[in-house]
């Protein structure tokens, strides 16, 4: 057999691309990842990896917010299936969020909000300044109030793509890094589908093709213009602080401007800005500092806290900033981007959906508002 041919090419090695491709090769499908660069290492490694519908989104959001509620319960059979698959821990965490209110005004947000969720069945609890300060005493004195979302998780979202592609490669599924599609070439009499990379010119055939380029699938060269998913990039800052006695935190903490995620190893993910800035990757110190400033707000005490790492990632925001999850209109392309700021909590159940779909099956439910052909232009 060539070993550029395979039943399922996948564009984009993040945590979207590889889920899919674990699902997949789960099955003994032969499926290969193309990924520009390393894989998870664009928005996938810059990601803080809360597993949050509850506390992430918008309740007035209700396809999303369900979706999400979906996929935050197959997280941990997800991620206890990929451990076992990869002999790698993803370090989840089901230590709850709280969502925390700096003022009287943020407070009735969050009230109606509250109310919302428990309206929807949802496991929530409103705390008093006293209560959220007894369960987290590095919570700021000045907070108002805060909700206790104990169906909110977390996960090491590097460590899940890291998990991801020993996955599949032990699978018998392969990722190929450093590997940049140049081409894409869609056959429309029923053969294989074609794909060239670079370095080297490489040609690779599928019968089927997931786009899940992330930020970049819209520019992809060789697409169709009525498969290229209308998508741009969001700039995000982000910084990793490290926790040293006595400072802790045991929950992921969440305001409005900003959200802190402990790490079991000590490390504090801080985030995170959103920016329209096109590919434009730089720090900046007024980003940074809109991070800094609304974690503060919550938890005063992270300006003492090292500094280990800051970074920049660029989210693939569509439209109408919901995920694009389907068939194109081009037979044999399936279109997996635009997760934004759920790629994370996302994968799993549009890995589910999705494999599903591309061995032969039907998409589900609550996968049809993120149809790509809701951008379709009718003439």
């Amino acid at each position: 057999m060539n070993p550029r041919e395979s039943d399922t090419l996948i564009i984009g090695g993040g945590i979207i691309g590889l889920s899919i491709a674990w699902r997949l090769a789960r099955t003994g499908h032969r499926v290969i990842v193309l990924e520009r660069g390393s894989a998870g290492g664009e928005a996938s490694r810059m990601a803080a990896g809360m597993l949050a519908a509850t506390a992430e989104v918008g309740y007035e959001e209700f396809d999303l917010y369900a979706l999400c509620t979906d996929a935050v319960r197959r997280w941990p059979s997800f991620a206890s299936e990929l451990e076992e698959d990869s002999g790698i821990s993803v370090d989840f965490r089901s230590q709850g969020t709280m969502v925390a209110a700096r003022d009287p005004d943020a407070a009735s947000a969050l009230r109606r909000a509250f109310e919302f969720q428990q309206e929807h069945g949802f496991e929530v609890s409103w705390l008093t300044r006293a209560e959220a300060l007894d369960r987290e005493p590095f919570l700021s004195p000045r907070i108002a109030a805060a909700v206790y979302a104990a169906d909110d998780h977390s996960v090491d979202n590097r460590a899940v793509t890291r998990a991801l592609v020993a996955a599949i490669r032990a699978l018998g599924g392969r990722v190929e890094e450093e590997t940049e599609v140049t081409d894409v070439l869609m056959d429309t009499q029923g053969g294989d589908h074609r794909v060239h990379t670079a370095p080297g010119n490489a040609d690779w055939s599928a019968g089927q093709i997931v786009l899940a380029a992330g930020a970049w699938s819209h520019d992809l060269a060789g697409l169709p213009e009525v498969a290229r998913p209308p998508v741009r990039p969001v700039k995000g800052q982000i910084l990793t602080l490290r926790m040293e006695a006595p400072f802790r935190l045991e929950h992921v903490v969440r305001g409005t401007r900003a959200y802190l995620v402990p790490r079991t190893n000590g490390r504090l993910v801080v985030g995170a800005t959103s920016e329209e800035m096109g590919f434009n990757t730089e720090l900046t110190a007024g980003g940074l500092w809109s991070v800094l400033d609304g974690a503060w707000e919550l938890v005063p005490g992270i300006l003492d806290l090292p500094v280990m790492e800051t970074s920049v990632g660029l989210r693939p925001g569509s439209r109408d900033h919901q995920p694009i999850v389907g068939w194109s209109d081009v037979p044999g392309l399936f279109v997996a981007t635009g997760h934004y700021r759920h790629g994370v909590v996302l994968s799993s159940s549009t890995a589910d959906a999705a494999a599903n779909v591309l061995l032969g099956g039907d998409m589900p439910a609550i996968m049809h508002p993120f149809s790509p052909t809701r951008f379709r232009v009718e003439a």
